[in-house]
């Protein structure tokens, strides 16, 4: 970013040229409890769209696979979490696999370690769920990226077994047929973001980027979705934006962190990240809407294309 300046959306705001492309195939997040509060997906999201089931610990699998159908149903591409530390063992592992590709067709995964601090059982990192063979026969498998770092991998604060395992997760992608990226945890600050993927591919690691996005959300909600994932550096940008007090109150918006990134992908045309994952951390409708404002005819919910 130039920074996360989360701007008020006005009526006549420009869009910048480099937006919409960079937009176009976004993916989007939901949780169980959060799709049940839609009514129809298909006013909201692009035909196709790629959207991402978060596995909160303690989600029943049934409302997992449950709300995997009924995406699917309406025409969507699912892509469920496969949590590590969440799962028992094997045959967990196999039923789980077993029942989303039954019931509702799913052939993508996203395979991260997962939130919680001590694994159930014998699974602990995402490596391990490529190596079990589980997943054999899926199209897509994207593993988790961290920009920022992350102190559950380092806890020095540094990035030697992020990049350690990212490598290896490289060295894996050359030996399946799965087409594979990394999904980023969200950011709020551009620089180090373009700095991080150039890192990245210098270092061998060539898997194509989805970068994460915060929604629209108040300053507060992101705050604190920041500390809870353990946000790092560009916290400070949302923290001090905190300082006045005139703006806590008003709703912000990715559109320059978003656009500092489109700019420099279309001045920078093999530049590795290659698509936009959102986390609507203030509601899915007001993120689809900000994507139906900037993303131009990418951006057409279901309902209203063709």
């Amino acid at each position: 970013m130039a920074l996360l300046n989360f701007r008020r959306k006005t009526a006549t705001a420009p869009r910048s040229g480099d937006l919409e492309p960079f937009l176009k195939g976004y993916s989007i997040e939901v949780m169980p409890r959060t799709a049940r509060s839609v009514e129809d997906f298909r006013a909201l999201l692009p035909r196709g769209t790629r959207v991402y089931i978060a596995h909160i610990d303690g989600t029943p699998i049934d409302d997992m696979v449950a709300t995997a159908r009924r995406l699917a149903d309406d025409g969507y591409a699912v892509m469920p979490h496969f949590p590590a530390r969440i799962i028992r063992d094997r045959a967990t592992l196999a039923d789980w696999v077993a029942r989303y590709r039954g019931e509702a067709g799913v052939d993508q995964a996203l395979l991260l370690a997962g939130g919680v601090a001590a694994p159930v059982g014998d699974y602990h990192c995402s490596m391990q769920l490529l190596e079990s063979g589980a997943f054999d026969g899926f199209k897509r498998l994207h593993v988790a990226g961290h920009p920022e770092g992350n102190r559950d991998i380092d806890p020095d604060g540094g990035m030697k077994n992020v990049e350690d395992a990212l490598r290896w997760k490289q060295r894996f992608s050359e030996t399946t047929d799965a087409q594979m990226a990394l999904t980023t945890q969200f950011c709020f600050e551009a620089a180090p973001v373009i700095a991080w993927a150039d890192a990245m591919r210098a270092a061998g690691v060539t898997l194509p980027i989805h970068i994460g996005v915060a929604g629209p959300a108040k300053l507060q909600t992101l705050i604190k979705f920041a500390i809870a994932c353990g946000v790092g550096p560009s916290l400070r940008v949302l923290q001090k934006r905190a300082m006045d007090v005139t703006k806590l109150l008003l709703p912000y918006e990715p559109t320059d962190f978003v656009a500092d990134l489109a700019a420099h992908k279309a001045a920078n045309p093999g530049f590795n990240i290659e698509q936009v994952h959102f986390f609507p951390l203030g509601g899915i409708k007001a993120n689809a809407t900000w994507a139906m404002d900037n993303a131009g005819a990418s951006g057409v919910p279901a309902a209203m294309a063709g």
